[in-house]
Order: C-alpha cells, then structure tokens, then sequence
C-alpha cells in the first residue's frame, strides 16, 4: 500500500550548518504516527519542509503520490496542518473563521461545514466569537480548518500545548476516533512523550538533525518486558548480588530500588538467592520501559 506521505534523504542546510541531515520515514494510511526530538532537533524545520512554508536543500517529499516540489498544489490539498498554534480570528464566531478558510481553499460546501463542525463536536458554540473559546475549544477549530479540504494528512506540530490533563485526554480521544471513522493519516509532534505513548502507533525519533530511529511504539518498548525493579535493603549488598548472577543484566541504583533485566522464568530463583544472601525483599515488580525513558536514552547515547 502506498504511503501517506514519503520522505526520503531529506536536508536542509543554512550557512553550512544542516539543521535536517538526510532523515527518511514514510506515513501508511489510517496511521497515527509520531514525531519526538529534543529542542533544536530538527522538528520544526521538517514539519515546515512537509508543509511547503521553507524548501528543502535536497531529498523528496511525496504526499497523496505527489512531489511537493514539482506537483506543490496538488500534494498540498492531500494534507491539513497547525503548525505550532492554529491561526484563528477571535473577532469572528468559529462559523466566520471557518467560512473564511472555505473561500480560500475555494470550492467548500456549507454542508461540509457542518460536518465538520459535528466532527469536532463544536455545534453549541460554533456561532459564538472565538475569542469566548477555551484553548481546547480552539484547538478542535484549528483542528477543523485543517479537516475542511478532506485530507489525506493531518500535520500536528505540539497540539497539546497549554492544554489541561482533561483536555489532552479529549484531544488523544478525537485524533484516535478520526482516523478510525475516516481513515486519515495524522503526523503529530508532541513533546509530551507520555501521550505519544498512548496515541501513536508508530513513532521517528530525530536528534541533531539526524534520524536516529523509526519503529513501531510496541517494538520500541516490547524489549522491556524483563524489565524488574526490586525495593531491597541494604541496597549495595543487594545490587552487588544481582550482579554476581549470569541471568541479570544491566543492574543499576535508582535511590532505594534497583532496576535490572531479568528472563520471567529466573525471577523466584534470583528472589530465593537475595533472601539466602541476608537480603530483605520488600516488593518485586515488572517495570516495562516507557517512550519517555527509551526517549532518553536514545538521545543521550547520540549525545555522548
């Protein structure tokens, strides 16, 4: 199946500095797929690249089938975007803002409106002035211009920025429901490693301008399963155990718990050899691997 969007050996370099080195990642149909990276990774300057707002020095973007640099209109009305905060009139009521962004797209139907409106669910408020709307509010309006041409792909450059715990828990519910009743491709950049976690199925993590990896959220964190953390006393008698023992791996300190990997079958014999050792045992846990920690250590290892 064709991808969604395509992009392969992309680069953009400023004054001889690449702010995007040769970064490659594709987006399949009805995927929610993830962008991570620290400050200055890249991020931004790719997502613009995507949009058409800056032009790459090298490599090819191809949305719906079409090269954003020799079919640009066409490749353009295959995607809606925020870029960082939706650009809205809070003079004008959410039905103004939205009637003007049909006239310059050119051939919306008010019928279409509508629909999108109850997509978003913002009929009670749709003809109030944007400026009465909550941040979520005009999130989900953003979110809504974006939707008015039917893309193929949704651009979300940190949605959930300022938003409260309910409204990032509203926002990950409305993206995962739109691409199961319309089949839409979303590309989201979020700092916010826990929400990725729980939207994206796949995610690209970029560092210095450089891909560093592009996996499925359940591959990149499936290696963890082994993950155990021990609550123990004396903790260094205890860690020093651990480490005589062939079956644990990466053994380290985290306060009063030491964290390790340990094969699922091993953990009563390694438990049995503390407690025989003079080891007191308080709690033994899985401790599966969050993306914000792999996030980590990923960049951390790039950054050494």
């Amino acid at each position: 199946m064709e991808p969604v969007l395509n992009v392969e050996h992309l680069t953009k370099e400023i004054k001889g500095k690449k702010l995007v080195d040769d970064v490659s990642f594709s987006v399949k149909p009805g995927e929610i797929f993830g962008f991570l990276g620290p400050n200055g990774a890249g991020k931004t300057t790719t997502i613009r690249m995507l949009v058409g707002l800056i032009q790459p020095s090298s490599g090819t973007i191809s949305i719906g089938g079409h090269n954003v640099r020799t079919s640009f209109k066409k490749a353009m009305r295959q995607v809606g975007s925020i870029v960082e905060n939706p650009e809205l009139y809070g003079y004008l009521t959410g039905w103004e803002n939205l009637k003007q962004f049909a006239r310059m797209l050119g051939d919306i139907t008010d019928e279409r409106i509508h629909e999108i409106v109850k997509q978003v669910q913002l009929e009670k408020r749709i003809h109030e002035k944007v400026k009465t709307y909550s941040l979520g509010m005009k999130q989900r309006l953003g979110i809504a211009q974006a939707l008015l041409g039917n893309p193929r792909l949704l651009i979300l450059d940190e949605p959930t920025n300022g938003l409260d715990p309910s409204g990032i828990r509203e926002l990950r519910t409305f993206v995962r429901n739109l691409v199961v009743e319309q089949r839409i491709s979303v590309f989201i950049s979020s700092h916010l490693l826990s929400e990725i976690q729980l939207m994206c199925d796949r995610v690209a993590i970029i560092n210095k301008g450089r891909m560093i990896t592009v996996a499925e959220v359940r591959e990149l964190l499936g290696t963890s399963s082994d993950r155990i953390e021990w609550k123990v006393s004396p903790v260094e008698e205890a860690l020093s155990l651990l480490k005589q023992m062939n079956v644990v791996q990466d053994a380290v300190r985290k306060e009063d718990r030491i964290l390790c990997t340990i094969p699922s079958m091993n953990v009563s014999q390694c438990t049995r050899r503390l407690v025989e050792g003079g080891i007191d045992v308080h709690t033994v846990q899985e401790k599966p691997l969050t993306l914000e920690e792999l996030f980590m250590d990923l960049t951390k290892e790039e950054q050494a």
